[in-house]
């Protein structure tokens, strides 16, 4: 496993940061998930445009342009020889004092950690999963825009661990409303009558990039997509329901809450999707 440190490429081993960086005393930082696919980073744009968007929601200045950060990345990539993988590029307020004040932060840290990722086993993708709706609920976009990728991710640690104690590999995070929002780490969609439903972002839906990926295939294949308040009915209801993430890619959902979801198997749009997907990702 390669890591970018501030401008150096080193063994993960030997990459460290200060214990007094505000990334790790407050989550003080942004970040992004990137696939690597026979050597080629999906949608590196996208996610370096997201990466700065969320930096500078935060006030968070990135000490290098894009195009530096995107070189940064294919270098590390290049470094790391994975044909396949995972790229997490994080940029952190830096090392300051004892204090949440951002003011003693003089320089950000610039992270960039390629490696290789498997979320879920291979059967899964063939026969879907479980999932449960928990309790913690989704930080209000009041309090903070889902659109922002911050290090603070507690919210959702929470509810993975609760999802794990149900036995369930992923779970559906619900806003203050009662609303779907998304999955622990995971956008989700349901089928209803032919045509894709998705919590809009003012639900507390991340603005995913697979997500969006997903959204414009389904469109090339004549498939309508709406961006739309969901309730858990809604998801009991659906005629087939996945999950769309980076590491996930397109996931099956067969089961939510003990409901069975369609016919209990990965359904026929969900099936095209997936098939358009890969198809997309090997060009």
């Amino acid at each position: 496993m390669k890591v970018y440190l501030n401008g150096t490429i080193l063994d993960a081993a030997d990459a460290a940061i200060s214990v007094l960086d505000h990334g790790l005393l407050y989550g003080d930082g942004v970040f992004e998930g990137i696939r690597i696919y026979g050597g080629k980073v999906f949608k590196l744009r996208e996610h370096v445009e997201r990466l700065f968007a969320s930096a500078k929601a935060i006030m968070l200045t990135i000490p290098i342009s894009i195009a530096d950060m995107e070189k940064a990345i294919l270098d590390t990539v290049a470094a790391s020889g994975l044909a396949d993988g995972y790229i997490r590029p994080i940029v952190t307020r830096g090392t300051g004092c004892l204090g949440i004040d951002p003011v003693s932060c003089e320089k950000p840290s610039i992270i960039i950690i390629v490696g290789t990722i498997q979320l879920y086993p291979e059967e899964c993708y063939r026969k879907g999963i479980e999932i449960v709706s928990l309790p913690t609920r989704r930080v209000p976009s009041e309090c903070l825009d889902p659109r922002i990728k911050s290090l603070n991710y507690l919210n959702n640690v929470l509810a993975k661990i609760e999802a794990r104690q149900a036995g369930c590999k992923e779970g559906v995070m619900l806003n203050t409303a009662g609303q779907v929002a998304e999955c622990t780490a995971d956008n989700i969609f349901i089928v209803k009558h032919g045509a894709l439903l998705t919590p809009a972002p003012q639900c507390g839906a991340l603005d995913g990039i697979t997500m969006r990926t997903v959204c414009e295939l389904a469109e090339s294949l004549s498939i309508r997509v709406t961006a739309s308040v969901l309730s858990r009915y809604d998801l009991y209801t659906a005629d087939e329901c996945f999950l769309t993430g980076t590491g996930a890619e397109l996931i099956p959902v067969t089961k939510i809450d003990g409901r069975t979801i369609g016919s209990g198997e990965p359904g026929p749009v969900t099936q095209r999707l997936i098939k358009a997907f890969h198809d997309y990702v090997k060009q």
